[in-house]
């Protein structure tokens, strides 16, 4: 297939997934310079202003995984793609423990909106629950990470330019996908006393739950999808998100990992 664009689409509210997608697709559009340049589409803040259509496109679509599954809020998101004589390739990014079902799942929502997937893989980022005194996969797409994601690229443009097909069968996961468990509502909580009210926190929050006001930032629990961007983001490290599974992921899980591929 021609294409006439090498687009990008992600959901990365810490930036991770969107790094990954970015390395994979610049590998992608160096190689096809100069017919193909591309669009990037961040679904982070905001969904889709209505459909998003792709005609003779090859997409880079890239999601974190909560729980062994595709982030809920991306999977709304994305499933307002729609695709006609296009490809996708399937990416996820998760925090070292494992992407269990999440990236046979979005393999299947980019097929039901009309792509048909080419590759995909799964990489590593610093988990959201991560902080320096426990830190899990802390500092997390680095160079090598890169490199791997460019190399996968490369990998996928040959695939292309050769033409034996694209069967991608064996990528791991289940169906039907990991039942989640009971939704426990937190959120991280603003130290008052270091909160400068700049309100940079309701600006990169994905799903709107942050408000400031006189005191400084709230967080509503019951919209907190527990990304911690807004911890991570905080300027004035005024943001914290305490949970008892960041010791059980730094005691369980702080072995690398290393990112997986199917072609």
């Amino acid at each position: 297939m021609e294409y006439s664009t090498v687009d990008i689409v992600s959901y990365s509210p810490t930036g991770t997934s969107r790094k990954i997608a970015s390395g994979i697709a610049g590998e992608l559009r160096a190689c096809f310079s100069p017919a193909c340049v591309g669009n990037t589409y961040d679904f982070t803040r905001n969904a889709p202003d209505g459909n998003l259509f792709f005609r003779n496109s090859l997409v880079v679509v890239s999601a974190p995984v909560y729980g062994g599954r595709v982030a809920e809020t991306a999977v709304r998101r994305l499933k307002m793609m729609k695709a006609e004589s296009s490809d996708a390739v399937a990416v996820v990014l998760y925090g070292n423990r494992d992407y269990e079902d999440a990236l046979v799942e979005l393999t299947d929502i980019l097929t039901g909106c009309g792509f048909r997937v080419i590759g995909a893989a799964a990489f590593i980022g610093e988990h959201s629950y991560s902080r320096k005194n426990m830190p899990v996969a802390e500092g997390r797409p680095d160079d090598s990470d890169m490199e791997k994601a460019s190399g996968f690229g490369k990998r996928l443009y040959n695939r292309i330019i050769s033409g034996t097909g694209f069967d991608i069968a064996g990528i791991r996961g289940n169906r039907p996908y990991k039942v989640k468990g009971t939704p426990t509502p937190q959120a991280p909580v603003c130290n008052q006393n270091v909160c400068v009210k700049c309100g940079y926190c309701a600006g990169i929050c994905p799903v709107g739950a942050i408000t400031v006001g006189r005191k400084g930032a709230e967080a509503d629990s019951t919209l907190c999808t527990k990304c911690c961007a807004c911890v991570k983001g905080c300027p004035a490290g005024a943001l914290v998100f305490d949970t008892p599974y960041t010791e059980m992921l730094f005691r369980n899980f702080s072995t690398r990992k290393e990112p997986e591929f199917f072609l």
